[in-house]
């Protein structure tokens, strides 16, 4: 659900409208009636680095020919 407040009524229960929000409810900010700001949760992401276990063959970090670094630099014609 979505609720608006005007800027003052929004200062003024700040902390009550954060709480909402907390509870999956957006807000809209109003002057003059006029929405300029939502406050809305944010869904954020647990990333794990290092998840996968990958095995890279040596020839992966062998250099590249000069032809494809040339091509990965941009001066290859």
């Amino acid at each position: 659900m979505t609720v608006t407040v005007n800027v003052q009524d929004a200062k003024t229960r700040l902390s009550e409208l954060l709480k909402n929000v907390e509870a999956g409810e957006s807000v809209i900010i109003a002057r003059a009636g006029k929405p300029i700001a939502e406050l809305r949760p944010l869904h954020q992401v647990d990333l794990v680095f290092g998840g996968f276990e990958v095995e890279v063959d040596d020839a992966f970090f062998a250099p590249l020919p000069e032809e494809e670094l040339a091509a990965w630099e941009g001066s290859a014609r």
